[in-house]
């Protein structure tokens, strides 16, 4: 059996460290906590898991304080998390099992990392991560913001996931980051001018967003997921200005990187007839969101609610409109299925069920 060394970085943790380290602590044999400048109770809570809790001064540079904290493994395999990461008692058992099974000649096993849950349990974005990495092969962390490991040699897809379950949101942090290298000059790669964008989305700096992925969409190199999702993002940004057509022109945009339909770009398709009131055009591409089959070792952004209760949901609404009322409460019962007690559901049962009748 492999052995695996957890490593973390952490500062002002107080509230979530505990959570997470009770979920893992019984899966590794070492576990080393890298404090950042707490001035909370965090390292007192870290020193009731584990006797290795090592201090590194911030410099501003996650990739750095990662890479610090690699040096302190000492086992086969090294482990990630952050604080408010947890691994819930499904994938406990599954990463016991693979712990006992796994081939040390692997350089690297990917998981799931489930980013964003909903009110129901539902996963809202998942996407796959080197999670689990060979100590031996020296892997290094690389980027100023949403690090990445830089991986190769034999990497396998494992079906543990690890899940996010974040208390806070810093909702300028990394964009300050980004204000600094853009003030020092940095030149900035096409996985800058993506990520770049999403933060100016989520601060709704709509038109400067628009522009990082439009740089991310010219560039020459860079991933073509990114590029998609670039294509996806910057139609969600057309949409908050009011600029419809120009976010049709994205959305259709995005089959260059794509080559094929997707539920992000076929449901955003759906919302913008249903928005014109063509609810048949609408019926359309939420029938074709139901109708594709994810990849499950899709490395890039998965947002399962577009293949599962959203476009039911928006399929009831349209064939509401239409007088169809029987699909329309077909489509709301499937929704249930996901969101069994969400208001919008409730309300729409209650209301076909009397026309129905």
């Amino acid at each position: 059996m492999v052995t695996i060394s957890l490593c973390m970085i952490v500062k002002n943790e107080e509230l979530l460290l505990a959570r997470c380290l009770d979920s893992v602590v019984d899966l590794v044999d070492e576990i080393n906590i890298i404090d950042t400048g707490s001035t909370d109770n965090t390292v007192q809570i870290a020193k009731e898991y584990t006797n290795r809790v090592f201090f590194y001064k911030w410099n501003g540079d996650f990739a750095a304080a990662r890479n610090a904290s690699f040096d302190h493994a000492t086992k086969d395999y090294i482990l990630y998390l952050d604080a408010d990461d947890v691994i819930e008692k499904k994938d406990q058992l599954k990463l016991n099992k693979l712990k006992e099974t796994l081939d040390p000649s692997v350089d690297s096993v990917s998981m799931y990392y489930h980013a964003g849950l909903d009110n129901y349990g539902n996963v809202t974005l998942k996407y796959r991560r080197n999670r689990l990495v060979k100590r031996t092969r020296n892997f290094k962390w690389c980027g100023d913001v949403h690090n990445y490991l830089k991986v190769h040699g034999t990497i396998i897809h494992s079906d543990v996931a690890i899940t996010h379950k974040k208390e806070k949101h810093s909702v300028s942090r990394n964009l300050d980051i980004y204000q600094k290298k853009i003030e020092r000059g940095d030149t900035f790669s096409a996985r800058d001018h993506f990520y770049y964008g999403n933060e100016l989305r989520e601060n709704k700096k709509f038109n400067r967003a628009i522009k990082a992925y439009e740089s991310n969409i010219a560039s020459e190199d860079g991933w073509s997921e990114d590029k998609f999702f670039s294509c996806i993002f910057k139609a969600d940004c057309f949409k908050m200005l009011e600029q419809p057509e120009e976010e049709r022109k994205a959305l259709i945009e995005s089959l260059q990187f794509s080559k094929k339909i997707r539920p992000e770009m076929s449901c955003r398709l759906g919302d913008y007839y249903l928005r014109k009131k063509d609810y048949a055009s609408a019926i359309v591409w939420y029938n074709e969101s139901l109708s594709i089959r994810t990849d499950s070792n899709q490395w890039s952004f998965s947002f399962p609610a577009y293949s599962s209760w959203y476009p039911h949901l928006q399929l009831c609404v349209c064939y509401y409109k239409l007088k169809q009322y029987q699909q329309a409460f077909d489509h709301n019962k499937k929704a249930s299925i996901y969101l069994p007690d969400h208001p919008k559901v409730i309300y729409n049962h209650e209301l076909l069920a009397r026309i129905i009748e």
